[in-house]
């Protein structure tokens, strides 16, 4: 009963601030302010305040919460044991080869005579223009920048 009373004060409470807002025509906000303060009215003619009140305050519902709450720690360890079990079997299965090492793998895999990719040179491209070296000249840049002031 007490918690229906709350909740429709707050609703005409926000109506009242929702009739001041669009008063100073703020159409919008007071329209935003009028919908939130109609939700309270709205769950307590539904009778969801009723029912959540007698929910919180009923001893054999907290009763239900701590059953479910049991069945969830319950399905937790039981997973967590699962997943050592397959961890110490994949172990096992493991270490009865260590250093296993495929017949292939003998030689290092980095191309051409053993030469790392980045050591190998580029062939230069014709028609594109190269990226500066470090020793070329750039008088001609120079010489742009000179006439531009720059």
């Amino acid at each position: 009963m007490l918690a229906e009373t709350i909740c429709s004060a707050v609703s005409a409470a926000g109506l009242g601030i929702a009739a001041i807002a669009a008063y100073r025509k703020r159409f919008l906000t007071a329209a935003r302010i009028a919908a939130y303060a109609l939700v309270p009215l709205g769950l307590v003619l539904t009778g969801v305040v009723e029912w959540a009140a007698g929910t919180v305050f009923s001893p054999l519902a907290w009763v239900g919460v701590g059953v479910l709450g049991a069945a969830w720690g319950l399905f937790m360890t039981t997973r967590a044991v699962e997943r050592r079990r397959l961890g110490k079997a994949a172990a096992v299965t493991d270490g009865a080869r260590p250093g296993a090492v495929a017949p292939s793998a003998t030689a290092p895999a980095l191309g051409k005579a053993g030469r790392p990719a980045a050591a190998q040179p580029r062939p230069k491209a014709k028609g594109k223009q190269q990226a500066a070296e470090p020793g070329e000249d750039f008088s001609d840049i120079e010489a742009i920048l000179k006439k531009h002031g720059i």
